[in-house]
């Protein structure tokens, strides 16, 4: 009986490492990415000497854009990647390769996490909050979700029918 409880808390442990762990790790990488070293002026900057680099007359209104363009698609992939890290989590071990309720789940959380975060922003020196951004995130993580839905229904179904193709075979 001892043994079971000890392989059942190593499983545990294990699970939260390898499941748990890159979402808090997501996390800490987003918060540090809302503080003022990644403010516009910053990225900007950044971007400009690559841009620079590589086209030296470009003009001031086009790197502008693409600073804002760069920030707005970081936004949209950082929340579809937290997404896809939150599903997993839920996921975990299971052998389903999709349920509503883990999705739900993962989405509520980034939504969550989104809203706190423009709110973290709202206190930085160079940041603002702003809830446009906040369902700029949300979109992200809905899409994601979503992708992950298609492509584990069609998985599935593609498995079901192969199956079925055996059955018919081995009559």
């Amino acid at each position: 009986m001892a043994e079971n409880i000890a392989t059942a808390q190593g499983s545990l442990t294990t699970r939260i490492l390898r499941y748990w762990v890159p979402v808090l790790f997501m996390i800490g990488a987003m918060y540090y990415a809302s503080t003022d070293v990644f403010s516009g002026d910053n990225t900007r900057n950044f971007i400009e000497r690559i841009v620079l680099w590589l086209r030296p007359h470009t003009s001031e209104h086009a790197l502008l854009k693409l600073n804002y363009i760069v920030r707005k698609m970081a936004h949209f992939t950082e929340y579809a990647i937290l997404a896809a890290l939150l599903f997993r989590a839920f996921r975990a071990d299971s052998i389903a390769r999709w349920r509503l309720r883990w999705a739900a789940y993962s989405f509520a959380m980034a939504v969550s996490w989104a809203l706190m975060d423009e709110f973290h922003q709202r206190f930085t020196r160079t940041r603002g909050g702003s809830i446009y951004d906040s369902l700029l995130d949300s979109s992200g993580a809905l899409f994601m979700l979503l992708m992950i839905a298609v492509f584990s229904l069609r998985s599935d179904k593609k498995s079901r029918v192969g199956s079925q193709k055996e059955s018919v075979k081995s009559l």
